[in-house]
């Protein structure tokens, strides 16, 4: 059982880092990782032991991330793949964790913007012969997968989830 319940544990890893991989390369996060992650949620959930209530907490924070995060794609700050995976993230990670997953996505998008347009400033030279999903994220005024940002934020937040905590104390 601790075997099935590490694997399912790791599926939230998983799912945002090719989520972030996804935004990266296509500048898209297609809906089935959105979905899968919120599907593997109920029987992790289930698996280490989660209170009802806690789950329900989980399912209120996930349900405010989704209409903050409709409300950013509305006036076009995000897009709708970032909301989503937004929402799929603080199902996951609760009301102890979501806090720290909005710190994080913040420093981390901060600091791969900053990177991403060190980048297209210095890198129109070396683009020759690049894959075109690099040429398309090298554009200067190209769009940034916050995807990205969003995962490595999930990832750094994972840590303080209810679904953690549920598993080290069972």
């Amino acid at each position: 059982m601790d075997t099935i319940t590490l694997i399912l544990l790791a599926v939230m890893p998983a799912l945002v880092i090719v989520a972030g991989l996804k935004d990266l390369t296509s500048m898209k996060i297609p809906n089935w990782i959105s979905g899968l992650l919120v599907l593997a949620f109920f029987p992790v959930a289930f698996m280490v032991g989660l209170a009802p209530i806690t789950v329900a907490t989980n399912l209120g924070i996930a349900a405010l991330a989704l209409v903050v995060g409709a409300g950013m794609f509305a006036l076009r700050w995000i897009g709708g793949g970032d909301a989503k995976l937004m929402a799929a993230a603080c199902l996951w990670l609760g009301l102890s964790g979501s806090g720290m997953f909005l710190l994080w996505t913040g420093v981390m998008g901060g600091l791969f913007c900053l990177a991403l347009l060190f980048a297209r400033f210095h890198s129109r030279p070396y683009l020759l012969g690049a894959p075109g999903w690099v040429v398309q994220l090298m554009e200067p005024r190209g769009d940034i997968p916050y995807g990205v940002a969003i995962a490595a934020g999930a990832l750094m937040a994972y840590p303080a989830s209810p679904l953690l905590a549920a598993f080290i104390a069972g």
